[in-house]
């Protein structure tokens, strides 16, 4: 940070003031440097320009000492690396500073500034209008320096940065200037993701010392320090460090000042070819000349992107780089791609498309579908889904989506997904203070009518799902009144849905009804819904008395969902949820706490546990299964969290439900439960988006045509690329350049589960295949025109999680066992820092480390243990007494 450059005179001025007829000669220098975090900056990548400094005073305000001008030149430019390098890893080598900056460029860069200085700052900036932005900037940065108050004291100052919070510290002959470069208001450009923990954490700190010598600036030392961390693993992350040094060399007899009342007239009588000009920065990009068209760049990945490769990290990083180009292209060169591709690649295209979030990617991809067309609705959803998972959206996305749901659409499926995503798009636009946005007060409005009006299951059913992603506080009445009055599907799915908002916002009244749902004060209910009402009773700071009276109820339920309560309990206490501390305390009453109540037989199971701890963010898992008393699977639900100290994020629920399948085993259904359709499905979240549930079978008939034609092939949930981590700021360094930081994190997902029977058996199995391959790369780049420096880090990981039940309900208590497992997984990381020049010429140093992450079994509870080993054994003695 180029400061002052001027004789300090006390007893007139509240700023520095330079000497009359004096030329004062400095050196200056400016660097920088980008690496990892914790690096030690002699190994950097990054350049220095140097120079020398002229100053000199052209004109003091007669009747205000404390007005100058002062003209700066800059001269003798050199470029050069930052750290030294042999002459074959030198991209500077043998190159003149004409060569690497351009002769235009340097001629600019050489051409003079003036500045008035009042008080000791930058009141008008004058320098010549058709200059280069970039070498304008590298000249606002030195004039900042300019910038010197002689007693302490904070004060708004404007410089390069922009308008900054700054603080003086005045000592003897030493000022440190702290400027806060979180408060600067400058135009920022860029985006980040909409979960914290799958963001990036930046910090950034700037400090100036001006040394004073015999009244007179000696030195001036300038360090601005950007640190970015992703949240998800604080190990990975950059820096970008900028100095400047000002140091005054000599003191020479210089030319005199120009005479005159008006500073206009003194710039005017200098040279007519002034202008005034901001002093903050202006936005400067380098094109890029030698960039594949983004169909080159499609030929290069597309191979990657097959459906049968979608679980490899390939595809993963294909599909970021892809989106990084189409946030480049035009709306004609998307839909070129989109419409040549064929049906294999097309949905992965989608994936993209809509995940890049430009204004010209959701034109594209909205003229190219037609919601008329019944036959494309493989596509739209996926193009909803993407639009459901998307990092930023915008509220003209929201607004693009409401109005084709209005609108004709041929696919009924799609009609419900269109209207479940609306929701989850409400939500996202809400966390980001968006919920007075005309288009979410309007999507809103639409729900909750529509709701209130629909006299359809289905349509009750598909408006629910939509609350169920949208969390708007609005919705909770009508979440309570289906939960309590209606039955089957449409009362436990309104009760899913509240057990998903945050417990600040249940309400009283929230409360009371789920106890009046549990307790069954007004009416029957389902197993599935009297234990998601203990659930938001258990997880939302219950009293005493509730957690006592659920206590009580145990040994009074049916039997499967008496076991289910006991698990619920003990997992509580032995995971240390927050309502352990309460439950402990009912639990030293014996009536509540006694052999008879604890000892209760069944198969049914809740069990929490980590997948990972970590010092940035923990995972846990959840697996918990409930029955009916026939040995018939009512529900089994598995759940991924992922949270940091502040945040947290469901990665994954997949729930199998099942009812009303006595009567294919001849089994008498559970009290309440005898009028049940025949049904099967599965329904998932996936990082925090509910998506449309999946039916395995409907109705008896259905059942039985099914289970003739069985396959045993699993049933797709999801599969195909989702965008994570989406963070792009441009940071405005202080000496010109500007500094770019771009974390991308992609997933390539395929996600299926299924559901067996045996009759002849007596056995019944779900499967919940998980198959991931995670890609995370971070590129910090400072983008000087001539030459680009930066450091690039990726991380991969491909892995896969089952979820598997076996149930035999030949006898009673039947046998259950329960498998988490995680198979072995590659993990690899790289770091890659580079220099480079539009030339070409290069300068590159890879780093990698590649690990296996063992495969795991993960630990459910004993219980679970001892039965596995007796389904197993059971298997192996009934193939064996075949013969």
């Amino acid at each position: 940070i180029l400061k002052t450059v001027f004789a300090f005179q006390t007893g007139h001025t509240t700023g520095p003031s330079l000497n009359n007829d004096k030329l004062y000669k400095f050196t200056y220098s400016a660097e920088v440097y980008v690496d990892r975090v914790k690096a030690s900056l002699q190994k950097s990548a990054g350049y220095r320009i140097s120079s020398g400094v002229d100053v000199n005073l052209l004109w003091r305000n007669p009747d205000n000492d404390d007005n100058q001008l002062v003209k700066i030149t800059i001269r003798d430019v050199q470029v050069e690396n930052v750290n030294e390098r042999p002459a074959a890893k030198n991209i500077f080598k043998g190159k003149s500073t004409e060569k690497i900056i351009g002769k235009e460029y340097l001629k600019a860069l050489q051409r003079p500034i003036v500045v008035e200085l009042l008080r000791g700052k930058v009141k008008t900036f004058y320098s010549y209008q058709n200059e280069p932005g970039f070498t304008q900037n590298i000249k606002r940065g030195l004039a900042s320096l300019f910038q010197l108050q002689l007693h302490s004291g904070a004060a708004p100052e404007v410089d390069i940065s922009g308008k900054c919070n700054t603080t003086y510290h005045v000592r003897q002959d030493q000022v440190t200037k702290i400027k806060a470069l979180d408060s600067c208001e400058i135009e920022k450009q860029g985006f980040t993701s909409h979960n914290q923990i799958l963001d990036v954490n930046a910090k950034a700190t700037s400090a100036t010392i001006y040394v004073l010598e015999d009244s007179f600036i000696k030195s001036i030392k300038a360090e601005e320090n950007y640190v970015l961390l992703l949240n998800s693993r604080r190990k990975t992350g950059a820096k970008v460090v900028s100095k400047q040094r000002l140091e005054l060399k000599s003191v020479q007899a210089g030319p005199g000042l120009i005479a005159g009342k008006q500073v206009a007239g003194v710039i005017k009588a200098l040279d007519s070819s002034y202008v005034a000009m901001p002093l903050v920065a202006e936005p400067v990009k380098s094109e890029c000349k030698k960039c594949p068209s983004l169909s080159e760049h499609w030929q290069t990945i597309r191979e990657h992107m097959y459906p049968e490769k979608l679980a490899k990290a390939e595809a993963a990083r294909s599909f970021l780089s892809f989106i990084q180009n189409i946030r480049k292209a035009t709306k004609e060169e998307i839909l070129q791609i989109i419409k040549s591709e064929n049906k294999e690649l097309l949905p992965q295209v989608v994936d993209a498309v809509t995940s890049a979030q430009t204004p010209a990617s959701l034109e594209a991809i909205l003229e190219f579908l037609d919601f008329k067309d019944a036959s494309a609705s493989a596509l739209q959803e996926r193009f909803l889904y993407a639009c459901g998972f998307a990092s930023h959206p915008s509220e003209m996305l929201l607004k693009s989506l409401t109005a084709k749901f209005k609108g004709d659409i041929a696919n009924e499926e799609i009609r419900e997904t269109l209207v479940i995503v609306m929701g989850a798009l409400i939500r996202k636009l809400c966390d980001r203070e968006g919920c007075k946005l005309p288009a979410v007060v309007e999507a809103k409005r639409l729900i909750l009518n529509r709701l209130e009006k629909s006299k359809k299951d289905d349509n009750v059913r598909m408006y629910l799902l939509a609350l169920k992603n949208a969390l708007v506080p609005e919705a909770i009445p009508l979440l309570l009144k289906y939960a309590e009055s209606e039955e089957g599907s449409i009362s436990n799915l309104a009760a899913t849905a509240l057990q998903r908002y945050d417990p600040s916002f249940l309400t009283k009244e929230v409360k009371e009804t789920m106890n009046r749902i549990y307790h069954q004060n007004r009416k029957a209910h389902e197993k599935t819904v009297r234990t998601t009402a203990a659930a938001i009773i258990l997880n939302s700071n219950p009293s005493y008395m509730e957690v006592k009276n659920i206590l009580l109820s145990i040994g009074e339920l049916p039997l499967e969902m008496n076991k289910y309560m006991l698990s619920m309990i003990q997992d509580i206490l032995h995971f240390e949820m927050p309502s352990s501390k309460i439950v402990r305390q009912v639990l030293k009453d014996m009536r509540a706490h006694n052999y008879d109540r604890f000892s209760k037989m069944g198969s049914s199971s809740a069990y929490s546990g980590y997948i990972t701890r970590g010092p940035d963010v923990s995972s846990t898992y959840s697996l918990d299964i409930l029955y009916s008393g026939s040995g018939i699977l009512r529900r089994s639900n598995v759940n991924i969290r992922i949270f940091d100290r502040n945040a947290e994020l469901h990665a994954s629920q997949v729930v199998i439900e099942a009812q009303g399948l006595e009567s294919i085993i001849a089994a008498t259904p559970d009290e309440g439960e005898e009028n049940l359709d025949s049904f099967a499905g599965m329904s998932a979240i996936l990082f925090d988006v509910q998506l449309r549930p999946v039916t395995f079978f409907q109705g008896y008939g259905d059942l039985m045509s099914k289970m003739l034609s069985a396959t045993g092939d699993p049933i797709n949930v999801v599969k195909g690329l989702i965008l994570l981590t989406d963070y792009s700021q441009e940071i405005q360094l202080q000496s010109g350049p500007r500094a770019s930081a771009e974390f991308l994190g992609g997933l390539a997902i395929d996600i299926s589960g299924g559901m067996e029977f045996s009759l002849w058996y007596r056995e019944s199995k779900t499967n919940v295949k998980n198959r991931v391959a995670m890609f995370i790369t971070g590129n910090t780049e400072v983008d000087s025109i001539f030459v680009k420096t930066g450091m690039e880090t990726t991380l991969e990981l491909e892995t896969a999680l089952d979820f598997i039940s076996t149930v035999q309900f030949s006898q009673y208590p039947f046998l259950v066992c329960m498998q988490m497992d995680r198979v072995e997984s590659p993990f690899r990381r790289y770091v890659t820092k580079y220099e480079s020049l539009p030339s070409g010429r290069r300068y590159t140093a890879r780093r990698g480390k590649v690990e296996l992450l063992a495969g795991n079994e993960y630990p459910l509870h004993q219980e679970n243990s001892n039965m596995c080993r007796k389904v197993f054994d059971a298997k192996s003695d009934s193939s064996s007494s075949w013969f």
